[in-house]
């Protein structure tokens, strides 16, 4: 009986047990593998709540199936949201593994019931919750803050992005309520730079109550220097003199630092930085504006390891700095959108395995580069190319054909490209599982039937604002292909429509 049932109904129903029945339950035949592995990735499932009175039945639904991931949206100081969180905490607190109130505005008092009761919290998102730092008491009370700290004493990540009010003060009881931090964002956070940043406080006592300084930053990071790994200061406007302070602290190994938007930065400081912090395997460089090519170069000799990288509109990066990212051998997705001076011809060169370079590179986004001319990358699986109006036909299916392991491909406001072109870049990509055809305004619905007959695949399509593509030729296109499970069509034929399975 239990063979005959949907992979659906059996996931659901194998959501409940252990994970050790689970492994048990996907012996029996194939269909019980499928909907334990369905069962498995469901626990890595973020689910987004609203808060209302509607969602009360839900929470108590995914309390029982032990749902540990969730976003609450809405959070605010009204009686519902009492009554929310006392339902979360009561269904899902015990199992509860990571927790976002992004943007939100809880009570303090709110905040600290709802942590005491998640004991096996690891993340913990309370970017722009400004709510809980304006009075400056946030954790003041010892016994208050000596419960927290039992409660958040395995939390690993931290997010504390876009809070204007956070001080010192309030970040350091935060931040001692979590010992076994790994992780941490105060991106877009106000940061005061002194002079004289090597003179750092010896101790919280120098700590201010009313701003967030880099000074008590370097201490928190000499304390934590031995565990601490991954830290994002996106748009805090970090001067050279303070990334080199920040790179030289005593014991801190960085894997993964985000430094978006921080103009002032140069290509010295950059290249000092790869001195002193050699393991980085994820760097974020993008709006730094003042980079050069000589920035890459540093990055290649110094980031033997690096696997993630972003370049993100660098006006001043050329082709000649894209011949250095050769010695990146485990470089597995590069970001180098709105780098217009790049062309991707020395960049092929220089990663393409065909020319003898490591093939991991997986990811690549060249957005809106004007100068894009060739791309070979034959193992590459995700590549956007949006926003490029001079990309014709004939670019398109050399890219097809230097880029045939495609799976996801963004190739939103390519005004210039037709049905025609389509249909023979198509046949070089029968793996595509998602595809951006948003606003590609030539296109019409026989490039749907082309996608259909292709590219068997494809889950997720988005052909908003395609005025040659119909809501009838839509319709066609789902039947045709039952395993898409999701078509943007917004404004499709004069329509606004999301189909979504």
């Amino acid at each position: 009986m239990a063979e005959s049932l949907p992979l659906e109904m059996l996931t659901y129903i194998l959501s409940f047990l252990p994970l050790s029945d689970q492994k048990e339950a996907s012996l029996v035949s194939r269909a019980w593998y499928c909907a334990a592995q369905n069962a498995l990735r469901e626990t890595n499932v973020q689910y987004n709540i609203p808060v209302s009175l509607s969602s009360l039945p839900a929470i108590k639904s995914l309390g029982l199936k032990g749902i540990s991931c969730i976003s609450l949206t809405n959070l605010n100081g009204s009686p519902t949201s009492y009554q929310v969180i006392q339902s979360i905490a009561y269904h899902l607190g015990p199992h509860l593994q990571s927790l976002c109130l992004g943007g939100g505005s809880p009570t303090e008092t709110s905040f600290v019931a709802l942590i005491l009761s998640c004991p096996a919290l690891r993340s913990l998102d309370l970017s722009g919750c400004n709510s809980l730092f304006v009075s400056g008491m946030l954790l003041a009370q010892p016994e208050t803050a000596q419960q927290v700290q039992q409660t958040l004493s395995g939390l690993r990540e931290l997010n504390l992005a876009g809070l204007r009010d956070l001080a010192d003060l309030s970040f350091n009881r935060l931040s001692s309520c979590a010992p076994s931090l790994e992780c941490l964002s105060l991106a877009y956070c106000h940061l005061t730079f002194e002079l004289g940043l090597a003179r750092v406080s010896t101790g919280p006592q120098d700590s201010s109550p009313s701003q967030l300084s880099f000074r008590n930053l370097l201490r928190f990071l000499k304390e934590r220097a031995g565990r601490l790994h991954t830290l994002d200061l996106s748009g805090t406007g970090l001067p050279p003199a303070a990334l080199q302070a920040l790179g030289q602290v005593p014991g801190l190994q960085l894997q993964e630092l985000s430094l978006h938007s921080c103009r002032d930065l140069t290509t010295e400081a950059v290249a000092t930085l790869c001195l002193q912090q050699p393991g980085l395997t994820s760097l974020d460089l993008s709006g730094c504006s003042e980079l050069s090519d000589r920035a890459l170069l540093a990055v290649s000799q110094g980031l033997r390891h690096l696997q993630h990288l972003s370049l993100r509109k660098l006006p001043w990066l050329t082709d000649a700095g894209c011949t250095a990212l050769g010695g990146l051998w485990e470089l597995q997705s590069l970001n180098m959108a709105e780098c217009c001076l790049v062309s991707g011809r020395e960049l092929a060169l220089a990663l393409g395995s065909m020319h003898g370079a490591s093939p991991s590179l997986a990811s690549l986004s060249l957005a809106y580069c004007s100068s894009l001319k060739v791309l070979q990358f034959p193992q590459l699986r995700r590549l956007s190319l949006s926003l490029l109006p001079a990309l014709t036909d004939k670019g398109l299916v050399a890219v097809a054909r230097g880029c045939p392991s495609l799976e996801r491909l963004a190739l939103s406001h390519c005004s210039l490209l037709s049905d025609e072109g389509w249909a023979q870049a198509a046949n070089f990509w029968p793996r595509l599982q998602h595809l951006n055809l948003s606003s590609c305004s030539r296109l019409t619905e026989q490039t749907l039937d082309t996608i259909g007959q292709v590219c068997k695949q494809i889950q997720m399509l988005d052909v908003a604002m395609c005025p040659g593509i119909s809501m009838t030729a839509v319709r066609r296109f789902q039947t045709q292909l039952p395993q898409v499970t999701c078509v943007q069509s917004r404004f499709v034929g004069g329509a606004d429509l999301t189909l979504t399975l």
